[in-house]
């Protein structure tokens, strides 16, 4: 049986947190699912018209999270750190259920759904993974910012590029191979936001979970939290961690180049759209064989941190 089969949970794990917008203590599982049936999202607060697919069609809203939705309205907001950690580790199927819409923040960054997973162990099914591989360059631009996206022959690269006006922040680049990298400090990133635009953002009804726990916070040119920062790059790191999630809702990882500057979850949700817009921008692949290429070992580095 080879790694290049689509892989789901051993058995079903579960974990209790707040959210980071709604504060609201939600209870989650994840649990094994059949090749093929992808993830999906299901809210057990809700009896019926309660799946919500994680599809870029089915966002939204990009508002500091990635807010998806079926046709009865249903929502599962916040996905972005969970569906990054199914796409680092290579899950294809999974089922989520919570009992409320926002999936709860953790540390604020993925790790905790990282180890969550890895304990629970990985099953390989018998039903080779499917990929996406872009044929044709696609780009979006707002303003200065902009993503595109283009070939890439074995894996799915990120560049990726932030631009803050502040001292502490300020300009940041990095770049991973998202097959072939060690994700460890991608993983490990924490969501971030200036001291001064706090109060801004309650007000407006929005992160009333987030603390110190769960979230960088940079005065001037000070981090608060009392250990730092847990890498030199983490600001722009977690910005990485985010596309990954968004673009795991394209319902296949990819095989392409991204290049992003100033992005957001918006701007690769547009990205996504854009790209499907036109069938001649990319093929479906499906991997069979019995041998795992080099470049297809993912970071199943990760051991070190379950």
């Amino acid at each position: 049986m080879s790694i290049l089969n689509q892989k789901t949970l051993k058995k079903t794990t579960y974990v209790s947190g707040n959210g980071l917008h709604t504060g609201i203590n939600v209870d989650v599982s994840i649990s094994p699912s059949k090749p093929n049936s992808g993830i999906l999202f299901k809210r057990t607060d809700i009896k019926k018209n309660n799946i919500i697919v994680p599809n870029f069609n089915n966002v939204t809203s990009t508002n500091l999270c990635t807010t998806i939705e079926n046709e009865y309205g249903i929502k599962a907001s916040t996905i972005e750190h969970l569906m990054a950690a199914f796409y680092g580790l290579g899950i294809d199927n999974a089922i989520v259920e919570l009992n409320s819409q926002e999936v709860p923040i953790l540390d604020g960054s993925a790790i905790e759904w990282i180890k969550l997973i890895l304990n629970s162990g990985i099953d390989i099914s018998e039903s080779p993974i499917k990929l996406i591989k872009i044929d044709k360059k696609v780009s979006v631009n707002d303003g200065d910012k902009y993503i595109e996206i283009e070939k890439s022959k074995v894996s799915l690269d990120i560049d990726f590029e932030i631009k803050y006006p502040n001292c502490l922040i300020g300009t940041q680049k990095n770049k991973v191979n998202i097959l072939n990298d060690n994700l460890d400090d991608i993983f490990n990133s924490r969501t971030f936001c200036k001291f001064e635009d706090i109060e801004k953002l309650k007000s407006l009804g929005l992160a009333k979970g987030g603390n110190l726990n769960n979230a960088i916070v940079v005065k001037g040119n000070s981090v608060l939290n009392e250990k730092g920062l847990r890498n030199s790059k983490e600001f722009v790191n977690h910005k990485i961690l985010d596309c990954m999630g968004d673009l795991y809702l394209s319902g296949y990882r990819i095989i392409g180049s991204v290049k992003c500057s100033q992005g957001g979850h918006s701007l690769t949700n547009q990205l996504l759209r854009k790209i499907f817009k036109d069938k001649s921008n990319f093929s479906f692949i499906e991997l069979k064989g019995k041998n795992l290429p080099h470049a297809f070992l993912n970071n199943y580095h990760l051991k070190s941190i379950a």
